[in-house]
This record gives C-alpha cells, sequence and structure tokens, in this order.
C-alpha cells in the first residue's frame, strides 16, 4: 500500500513532525513534500550565506536548477563570464550558452558532457518540476551540444575531483573541486575550489 503526498502531509502534521523528520518521512516514501512546491527558490540560511563569504577558496552554493546562489569574491573572479557580471547565473546555460565558457573549462567538451549527466542524475527527483523543464526546454534549444548529451541520457553522481581552467589573467589553474549537500536543505549545494 502507498500513501498519497497529501495523506503523508496530514500523518507529518498530525505527528508534529519537524522538518527532519518530515523530510525524512517523505523520502522514505519516495514523494515530493506538497509544501515544498515545485519551482519554488530555496532559501540559502544566513549561516551559508556568511560562510560562503569567508572561505578562502572559490565557493559558490547552487539551487536544484543549478543556478548560483551566493559566491564569494574569488569564485567571482574565476569564473569570468558566470559570476563576474549581472547575466544569468545558471551554471548550465553558463557552460552551453556563454562563449567564454569554452575557453576558460580545460577538457571543455569532456567537461560539458559530464555536467549534463550529473545535472541529469541530480534533478532525477524533480521530474515535475517546471523551472527544470523550462530549463532543459531553453538549453534543448540553444544549444546543439546539450541537447546531445542530454539524448545521451547518461547519468553520474556529482562527485567532485580535479578542475582545470585557462584564466584570461592568471592562466593555468588546477582545483580540486569538493561539494556538500547542505543539511536540512536538499535543494542546496555547497562547492569549493581548492587550489593545488
Amino acid at each position: 500500500m502507498s500513501l498519497s503526498a497529501a495523506a503523508l502531509a496530514r500523518l507529518a502534521s498530525a505527528f508534529r513532525l519537524g522538518r527532519a523528520e518530515r523530510t525524512y518521512l517523505f523520502e522514505l516514501a519516495a514523494r515530493r513534500d506538497p509544501e515544498q512546491s515545485e519551482g519554488q527558490a530555496a532559501v540559502v540560511p544566513p549561516g551559508v550565506l556568511a560562510c560562503v563569504d569567508l572561505i578562502a577558496a572559490p565557493a559558490y552554493v547552487l539551487d536544484r536548477t543549478w543556478t548560483a546562489r551566493r559566491w564569494n569574491l574569488r569564485a567571482e573572479r574565476l569564473f569570468v563570464g558566470w559570476l563576474d557580471g549581472t547575466g544569468d547565473r545558471n551554471l548550465l546555460r553558463f557552460i552551453f550558452l556563454e562563449p567564454r565558457a569554452r575557453s576558460l573549462i580545460r577538457d571543455y567538451a569532456n567537461r560539458a558532457r559530464r555536467v549534463v549527466a550529473e545535472f541529469r542524475a541530480d534533478v532525477s527527483a524533480h521530474l515535475n518540476d517546471p523551472a527544470i523543464h523550462r530549463l532543459v526546454d531553453d538549453l534543448n534549444e540553444r544549444s546543439e551540444a546539450f541537447k546531445q548529451y542530454w539524448r545521451e541520457r547518461v547519468v553520474l553522481g556529482r562527485e567532485g575531483g580535479e578542475r582545470t581552467f585557462d584564466h584570461p589573467v592568471k592562466g593555468f589553474l588546477r582545483y580540486e573541486q569538493v561539494t556538500f549537500a547542505l543539511a536540512g536543505h536538499p535543494d542546496l549545494k555547497l562547492t569549493i575550489l581548492i587550489q593545488r
């Protein structure tokens, strides 16, 4: 027997479950909590905002659509064309629609293909999210490379690892990427790039 999301929400309310308990209940049932409406932007906690600014390496927070919600000055200086201007802060749009991404990101084609596979795996829990559908539709329409990689249906975990760049000012840069899921905020991820 399977309970609907609405029935689970009533149970969570009746038992006065806290945020963590409620999240766990919905994860166990493989259901989306109706209180977390699809397409709604996740709120970045003030403590996380302060931490990002204090990190002594490029760092940024991505939401469910992989749009940067907070970044520090080091990330702004590294990601020319993404975090340094007033344009779209979506990582996928940067990689596939911003020409500077091709010269900044070393081994661009392989990295771009991997990013799409990581994104597909990451959003599998949000298949009905209109914001995800709009993003994928937009990228399919505007980028042949994205369309090709999306159609491959490959999924990979966002594991981190070595990231290399050809920065227009600083030249060759090598980092180790580390990504953290934020406790109590499943739609947010903190990424830090540690220089090697």
